[in-house]
């Protein structure tokens, strides 16, 4: 590495960030209350953006409230649609992970629709997403939703001026209808600068556990910042409604950006905590003519580790 090339002290100090979150990623689901400070106390040399310790903190209680609602979903029938947009690598999977990790996938679920076949291309527009629509007492996460054709589709050209044009026309009125039937909508805009995404990209590039993240359109999508942030602006302008609005979510520090947006969302829902039956476990019943069978030993799996 030339003197050239060798990074400075400012890019040094966020590439290690971004190993300190990740490294962290990894750490989420290992930890609860119990055992929260006796890891911060033994792991405070790295230092993240946000306090370790307070984000650890918040997140595990931010999570214990989305349990919360989940139960009240649940118990009151709620249907409930929550949609994650913004630029690759902004950040949306990160929050949508945090949010789904300690809840029931039978009633949270991600929805994240591939690109259309041809038989979805000649179908009503928005008809491949209604199917993943929620019944009542599920909440669907949608990791980007029928605003592609506000993005991705305009940038690109996948769609024509005509249906570009209608999709204005129509998401006004199909918002309405969501939510006169019953369902709960809200709408994120994750918000990074072009730096920030050039980093992120840069930072998977390097990273064989996260190539599979960018796909060839993710990095055409560099040339294009200025067109996808037009389309962005115009999306926002013709879409940010009294009865459906857009939040934005600050996303260059992405532990801020995940409690922010998960705070923000809990504020939305006007749940209650749901009394739950204790459980008591029944005594284990013995029957005396009862004798385990022997399993042969080449049916177990061979220990390795």
């Amino acid at each position: 590495m030339t003197a050239v090339d060798r990074p400075t002290t400012a890019m040094r100090e966020r590439i290690y960030q971004e190993m300190a979150d990740n490294l962290d990623e990894e750490l989420e689901l290992e930890l609860d209350d119990s055992r929260l400070d006796e890891f911060l106390d033994e792991n405070d040399t790295l230092s993240p953006t946000v306090d370790r310790r307070l984000y650890f903190k918040e997140l595990l209680r931010l999570q214990g409230e989305f349990v919360k609602l989940q139960d009240w979903v649940q118990s009151e029938k709620k249907k409930v649609v929550v949609l994650f947009e913004g630029r690759d690598s902004a950040g949306k999977g990160g929050v949508i992970k945090r949010i789904t990790q300690r809840l029931n996938p039978r009633i949270c679920r991600v929805a994240a629709l591939p690109a259309p076949s041809e038989r979805e291309r000649t179908q009503w527009y928005f008809q491949r997403y209604v199917s993943h629509l929620p019944a009542g007492g599920e909440i669907v996460l949608f990791d980007r939703s029928w605003y592609n054709r506000a993005g991705v589709e305009r940038v690109v050209g996948f769609c024509s001026e005509d249906e570009y044009e209608e999709f204005f026309k129509t998401v006004p009125e199909f918002e309405r209808m969501l939510i006169r039937s019953g369902i709960i909508l809200v709408k994120y805009w994750f918000s990074i600068t072009d730096d920030e995404q050039q980093f992120r990209f840069s930072m998977r590039i390097r990273d064989s556990l996260k190539q599979w993240k960018l796909s060839p359109m993710d990095v055409e999508a560099r040339s294009r910042w200025e067109a996808y942030t037009k389309a962005k602006e115009t999306m926002l302008e013709h879409t940010h409604l009294p009865d459906s609005p857009w939040w934005i979510v600050d996303a260059v520090d992405k532990k801020r950006a995940r409690l922010n947006c998960i705070a923000h969302f809990l504020s939305q829902m006007p749940y209650q905590e749901v009394a739950r039956v204790p459980v008591v476990l029944p005594p284990r019943v013995r029957n005396p003519d009862y004798h385990r069978g022997p399993i042969p030993p080449e049916m177990y799996v061979p220990s390795k580790y």
